[in-house]
């Protein structure tokens, strides 16, 4: 989602203003191109001030990373959370259910929605959290790395839930689908910001129907197979 050249840096722009304009695009520039390839010339040619005023305002280039990355990161732990405990408040709500797939059916897609919605304007800074270019010792680093690691504690504990919900209590199967959910999230996000039209409504709608046609691709349980198909029930 390119950012359109502003005249951000004429007179008359109030600082808070200026200031969201300039994190904006660094969080497109940093999303797109990665830390070390980023480019705080092109930033302010974006936004349509000066280099100089961007050191002004946000410091070095670690300090205007992080300054992207903590309100986003922040954002996104925290509607990926609310999301898994809105699920499981479903679930609660229907405890004869409590324990077949379908209690935990709406759970993915709640998160999918969530992370649309949080992302809309600056679906780049999803790659913000994921950045493997920063210096390692950077304070970036290290809070990207917590935001990392929270991210991934609520999808292993939402997958391994899901399986559970279908009867399987292997531990290396619940690894598994965690690199499948957090893999797809991710290629999600990159195809949403190659089509910019989407909404985040239609994002959601688009995961239902997909997943939709991956249940009825997926084979009939053959004997000994995990009961119940944990995908299949999240379009329900």
């Amino acid at each position: 989602m390119a950012t359109p050249p502003s005249r951000a840096g004429t007179k008359g722009v109030p600082r808070a203003r200026r200031e969201e304009q300039i994190l904006a695009a660094a969080a497109e520039e940093f999303g797109s191109r990665g830390y070390a390839a980023a480019s705080l010339p092109a930033v302010a040619a974006r936004v349509g001030v000066t280099k100089t005023l961007l050191h002004q305002y946000f410091g070095a280039k670690q300090d205007l990373y992080l300054a992207c990355l903590t309100p986003v990161g922040d954002r996104l732990v925290a509607v990926i959370r609310a999301a898994v405990a809105e699920g499981a408040a479903g679930a609660a709500a229907t405890p004869s259910a409590a324990a077949t797939p379908s209690a935990a059916a709406g759970t993915p897609l709640l998160v999918l929605r969530a992370i649309f919605t949080a992302l809309e304007g600056r679906r780049e800074a999803w790659f913000l959290v994921y950045e493997t270019s920063l210096p390692p010792d950077s304070e970036a680093a290290r809070r990207a790395a917590s935001y990392r690691a929270a991210v991934n504690r609520l999808a292993a504990d939402g997958t391994a839930g899901l399986l559970a919900a279908a009867g399987d209590e292997d531990p290396l199967d619940a690894d598994a689908l965690n690199h499948v959910w957090q893999g797809l999230v991710a290629t999600l996000v990159r195809w949403w910001i190659k089509h910019p039209d989407q909404s985040p409504d239609a994002m959601a709608r688009r995961c239902a129907r997909l997943f939709g046609v991956a249940a009825a691709l997926a084979p009939a349980a053959a004997p000994g197979d995990v009961p119940g198909n944990p995908m299949g029930e999240w379009v329900n």
